[in-house]
């Protein structure tokens, strides 16, 4: 198995510390994102691990992971940033933020899911933000769920009967067939005429709900383990009780 981390944006939010390393590169209790993330990776089996970098390229210094740098990172979001990579979309494929911290319990979960489309989630995010004045609730990307199927996923979605909603916890698993289909996909809006030009602006979750209207169907995986983005230093201070 693959795994292909998005690391190719400029971390802003978190200010100086991420004006001259990347965000993935910022310690956690003596540990990178990215290095604990490439620990957990490879104890569950996952044989190559590619890293699509943005700004500061030359700081990612670990010889045992691949590269594929986005030279128009200024030019597209984050979907555009994974494709960079997408001669690496023929295998069974993991995708992950690079500013996603998690324990074994989360990442094993999602590795040992059977569907075609697998999107971690977790059903008891609301507690995350109490206090999170920095990255408030409506920045979640929410995931609606009926009956194991994901319908919906955007910000902001309002509750349905009989729907859940989830959070997004930013990890996906595609089996291979999934893979293809994903990249078919992809290729196929850059050559509309009316999609070459928005798919620009698109992140990963734009990506997946324009496959679920298109009739994929897309699983949630439901976790029960620690994780956490590390996107402001509010989120930094987080993870460095939670991680230790």
């Amino acid at each position: 198995m693959k795994a292909l981390i998005i690391a190719a944006g400029y971390g802003t939010r978190l200010g100086n510390l991420t004006k001259k390393i990347p965000k993935s590169l910022i310690d956690v209790n003596g540990k990178s994102i990215l290095k604990r993330q490439m620990e957990l990776l490879q104890s569950n089996g996952v044989t190559e691990i590619i890293i699509v970098t943005g700004p500061n390229h030359e700081k990612f210094l670990e010889k045992k992971l691949k590269y594929v740098k986005d030279n128009f990172y200024e030019n597209h979001e984050q979907l555009g940033s994974l494709m960079e990579a997408r001669n690496f979309f023929n295998d069974e494929l993991l995708i992950l933020f690079s500013d996603v911290l998690f324990d074994n319990q989360v990442i094993s979960k999602i590795i040992n899911s059977e569907n075609n489309f697998n999107i971690a989630v977790d059903s008891d995010w609301r507690k995350k933000y109490i206090g999170r004045t920095e990255h408030p609730i409506s920045q979640a990307d929410l995931v609606l769920i009926k009956n194991n199927l994901v319908f919906k996923i955007m910000k902001n979605l309002t509750p349905l009967n009989n729907f859940k909603i989830s959070e997004f916890i930013g990890i996906i698993k595609l089996s291979q067939k999934a893979s293809k289909k994903f990249l078919n996909h992809y290729t196929n809006l850059e050559k509309s005429e009316n999609k070459t030009e928005i798919i620009k602006k698109w992140y990963l979750t734009n990506m997946l709900q324009d496959l679920i209207d298109n009739n994929n169907i897309i699983n949630p995986v439901e976790i029960d383990g620690n994780w956490c983005e590390i996107d402001t230093v509010q989120d930094l201070e987080r993870a460095r009780k939670l991680f230790s």
